[in-house]
């Protein structure tokens, strides 16, 4: 092994030095280093050494002496690098000298047949490699119980992946499963920058009577170089045209791209991933279209991968990328984690990954050799992007990483594991709390939980009988023992094990009317009354029924959920709050009244921003502090707005989606019980807003909560939200009160969702804290929102350590500007967004009458308008909206006229232009020719739409001419 190794690397990589001796006496061991270091072979590596040693020596045993865990099925370029091409070079090397290693590597997942399965009973592999549900069917089979019961190590690859969700969960309680049949073996675990590394090492080795078991941290993140910077794309983002920011974004992607060899860009959502490639391929198609060589036809060097897509095109993407055939991949988060996708030069980030971890995993998958730099570039959206990516990168560059969320004793997952246990042979009830308790996540169980949770296991809620909820395990309590119960408990265990829900598209319905179909996630998110936009028109959110939403128009309010919410990454807590500190820094410049260049001088010290970045970011906190106030880490700004229609009171909470998530219900509840009448609420990662029909006092809202009672007044916001119905659905899932799967039948996600609303009134009747419906709660109030954080920051207000600043606005402040458009998001296009954000600051500059710096024409555009609203700009589209094809085409022509005066257009390109206005809904194939255009119109429209449009050619021309841009071009 030595020999093979030198003869492939000059030295050992830090994370091998400290841990392959580790490894070797079997201690456990925690490696934590970027992407790219060597850390899955640091864990082979002692491995295969003993294994060599056992095979040449004569005493390598039929046996399985390894385990590796795998959160991905496909992670075989990984293992194919890293265990199996050592291990045929290895031999190789025997060959030469006549010795022959017969060390077996063995696949167990889910699509594994059951003759391989048989065939791994007779020949067990040395090295078995499983996901985390495998290994816990494996723990409860027998026979293969037996070959577990003599492995020496246990790797757990991409940890900190799993430890953040109920899949982690489960196998937590399979290694203490493992630890009974196999006392003192060694667990590994591979992990990528996380934090805290204490935690996450107490996950992996676990709990003993004395304490925790010893871990061995082998943390070397610092090693790789970083080269990251923010890029704005405007100097000024908000007074920029879109046209203008679409077309220079796309400029700096095409020229990062070109000056690199290989690119792999990160969107947030799947939608953006498909949007960037299409626009890619249509700016620069001599960029992203080669000829290949084989079949002498076009073939693109730049393709999307995201979970939508096909299994088989996604294997075929990383395969192209590794081949290096692609020049640029564009992903949502499905190539985060560690899968072998070759070398890669630069990642860029299109907007806010959300989180200092997240940022560092995806930068990490550039520079994949150990010194190699990682090299990423963050382009913004936005302002809030902006100061948000730029106060990201600091932490990054300082490693302060975001702290990992491990959920904390979820009874679903513990149900399914003690019937798991019960299944090998009969236990103490005494020796199974012992043993449950032993894994990091149910140290601090409640053993009244535990206890119901054996209650509910044995039937002892008989009524629960009539819904199909038999018992599972028999419990002897004089004897104080437990074992299985009835001849289909371990098929039904069998199949029906795991934590991953099913899930599917919800029918929305208007009356009997089918509009379209939404996302079970985004369904999760409605509550009643929430407007959302379904294919271009507004709906009022009812109620749920099954796999049905009903709905009743909404036609001219502004929505309150905008489509791809469900999508979003929430920003972390941790980030959060060192944006706040950073606010509070710059509010305390402005307060001494230091000047512009001192100002400057300190966020260019503070932030790793460019020359455009920092400009920005001073004028939008410096409009912010003149027109209001600016909220920060000690002040909690409340600002009342009227729209004219409704009253909108926003909370500046700057701390991430999931904080404020928990927030925005609480005080929603508060003041609808105040009003006596329901509030509807919109969220973002920088605030929440409450519609209200009258005034409230919001802070005295905000202050009646109480942190010690904040998370009952949370539970009862939830009781009749459909996340809630939901998320009880996937927990009695986990528990097996509902079954999807039953003496080989599957059961649809609809009639599972039938049975779990039936079960769930039933359970509320039988008990308001069964252990299931309790866990559907603690789900949602700490794995999907933040109950904890939300706690905190009521706290701070109860010791005064957060102020609660009240002001009404008649415009909304500039740090409101992206909450209040949160519901225009489906409603207008990106054009009518940045001009609608345009028209909003204009305002704010002419409210604070910023001296030189506000034009007169502006005060007097406050002056006439003092009353402006968003509403007045969604008036004005939906009046257009209901005009006829010709009252449409009338006006069109009017601003066209009024165009060519001011422009001193051409009349022979003028006449083509009012043919073109004329004729713009004529369908277009089969062409004719009633009209041909000259050569120098098609020339100007091109032109024209090439470069930033001049405000003088209006929305619904620009719109006009870019529909005609086909025909125009078959003309040219």
């Amino acid at each position: 092994v030595k020999e093979w190794f030198f003869t492939h690397f000059k030295d050992y990589a830090p994370p091998q030095y400290y841990s392959i001796l580790n490894i070797h006496y079997r201690k456990n061991t925690l490696i934590s280093s970027p992407t790219g270091s060597g850390k899955t072979l640091s864990a082979f590596l002692a491995i295969i050494n003993d294994l060599v040693n056992r095979s040449l020596a004569g005493t390598l045993e039929s046996r399985v002496y390894a385990v590796y865990v795998s959160p991905l099925k496909a992670l075989g370029n990984d293992i194919q690098r890293n265990l199996l091409t050592p291990l045929k070079e290895l031999q190789a090397l025997a060959d030469k000298k006549g010795q022959q290693l017969d060390i077996r590597v063995g696949v167990r997942t889910g699509d594994t047949t059951p003759s391989q399965k048989a065939s791994m009973l007779r020949r067990p592999p040395h090295i078995l490699i499983t996901t985390p549900e495998s290994l816990g069917i494996m723990i409860t089979t027998t026979k293969f119980k037996q070959h577990l019961a003599l492995i020496d190590w246990c790797i757990i690859d991409e940890i900190h992946a799993l430890a953040e969700n109920k899949r982690g969960t489960h196998l937590s309680l399979t290694l203490e499963r493992l630890e009974r049949v196999k006392p003192g073996y060694c667990r590994i675990a591979l992990s990528a920058t996380v934090s805290p590394l204490e935690e996450i090492a107490k996950f992996l080795a676990g709990h003993e009577d004395y304490g925790w078991r010893d871990c061995n941290v082998v943390d070397v993140n610092e090693l790789k170089r970083l080269d990251l910077q923010v890029i704005s794309p405007a100097q000024n983002i908000i007074r920029e045209d879109y046209e203008a920011i679409m077309e220079n974004t796309y400029r700096i992607i095409d020229d990062l791209i070109q000056k690199h060899k290989t690119t792999l860009i990160f969107t947030n959502t799947r939608s953006a991933t498909e949007r960037v490639v299409h626009h890619l391929k249509e700016r620069f198609p001599k960029h992203y279209t080669v000829i290949d060589e084989k079949t002498e036809k076009p073939a693109a060097v730049i393709a999307a991968h995201h979970g939508s897509l096909s299994k088989s095109h996604r294997l075929m993407v990383e395969e192209q990328l590794k081949a290096g055939k692609l020049k640029v991949v564009v992903s949502s988060t499905s190539l985060e984690l560690g899968i072998d996708i070759g070398s890669i030069d630069l990642v860029i980030l299109l907007g806010s990954p959300k989180s200092v971890a997240r940022a560092l995993q995806r930068i990490g998958r550039s520079g994949h050799q150990l010194h190699e730099q990682a090299k990423g570039r963050i382009i913004v959206q936005d302002r809030d992007d902006l100061v948000e990516c730029a106060v990201l990168l600091k932490a990054a560059l300082e490693g302060r990483i975001d702290k990992l969320a491990i959920p904390k004793g979820p009874l679903d997952v513990l149900a399914q594991h003690l019937l798991g246990i019960a299944l090998e042979e009969p236990i103490s009830i005494a020796g199974l709390w012992s043993l449950v308790t032993r894994a990091y996540p149910y140290t601090e169980l409640d053993r009244k939980d535990f206890d119901k949770l054996l209650d509910y296991l044995s039937g002892e809620y008989v009524s629960l009988e009539h819904r199909n909820v038999y018992a599972k395990i028999w419990k002897d309590q004089a004897k104080g023992m437990i074992g299985k119960k009835g001849k289909l408990t371990r098929l039904i265990y069998m199949t029906n094990i795991g934590t991953i829900p099913d899930e599917t598209n919800i029918k929305v319905k208007a009356g009997d009317t089918l509009i379209g179909m939404i996302s079970e996630p985004f369904l999760e998110k409605l509550h009643k009354g929430d407007i959302f936009v379904l294919g271009g028109a507004t709906y009022e959110f009812r109620h749920a029924q099954g796999l049905t939403a009903f709905v009743r128009t909404a036609a001219g309010q502004k929505p309150t959920v905008p489509s791809w919410y469900s999508e979003m990454l929430p920003l972390s807590f941790d980030l959060a709050e060192e944006i706040n500190k950073f606010r509070e820094y710059l509010d305390n410049y402005f307060k001494a009244g230091k000047r512009k260049e001192e100002v400057l001088r300190f966020i260019d010290d503070y932030l790793f921003v460019d020359e455009w970045g920092k400009h920005s970011i001073y004028a939008y906190f410096l409009e912010q502090y003149k027109f209001a106030e600016i909220p920060h880490a000690k002040k909690l700004l409340i600002e009342h707005y009227d729209d004219g229609r409704n009253k909108y009171i926003l909370f500046h909470s700057l701390y991430g989606r999931r904080t404020n998530d928990v927030l925005a219900r609480v005080t929603a509840y508060v003041i609808a019980k105040l009003q006596q009448r329901d509030a509807e609420i919109m969220i973002n990662d920088n605030g929440f807003a409450v519609r209200t029909s009258s005034q409230v006092q919001a802070s005295r809202a905000l202050r009646l909560l109480r942190s010690d009672e904040l998370r009952q007044v949370a539970e009862q916001s939830l009781e009749k939200t459909e996340v809630l119905t939901r998320r009880f659905r996937h927990c009695a899932a986990r528990a097996l009160m509902i079954l999807r799967k039953y003496k080989g039948r599957t059961k649809s996600v609809g009639k599972q969702q039938l049975s779990s609303k039936l079960l769930l009134h039933s359970v509320r009747q039988l008990d308001q804290e069964f252990v299931i419906l309790k866990e559907a709660r603690r789900e949602v109030l700490e794995d999907l929102m933040d109950v904890q954080h939300a706690m905190k920051v009521i706290e701070r207000v109860e010791e005064g350590k957060l102020l609660l600043k009240e002001i009404s606005t008649s415009v909304p402040s500039p740090f409101a500007f992206n909450l209040i458009l949160t519901g225009y998001a489906d409603i207008l296009k990106m054009q009518d967004r940045q001009a609608f954000l345009r028209k909003m600051h204009e305002l704010v500059l002419a409210k604070i009458s910023l001296g030189k710096d506000a034009p007169k024409e502006l005060l007097e555009q406050a002056k006439q308008h003092p009353s402006f609203t968003y509403d007045e700009y969604w008036r004005e589209k939906e009046k257009y909206a209901l005009l006829t094809d010709e009252e449409k085409t009338d006006q069109l022509l009017k601003e066209l006229k009024t165009a060519a005066i001011k422009v001193n257009l051409d009349s022979q390109v003028y006449y083509d232009l009012q043919q073109l206005v004329m004729r713009r809904k004529e369908t277009q194939r089969p062409r004719t020719r009633q009209h041909r255009y000259r050569p120098e119109t098609v020339s100007f429209i091109k032109a024209l739409l090439e470069s930033t449009v001049p405000k003088v050619w209006t929305d619904g021309l620009v719109r006009a001419f870019r529909d005609a841009l086909p025909e125009l071009e078959w003309w040219g």
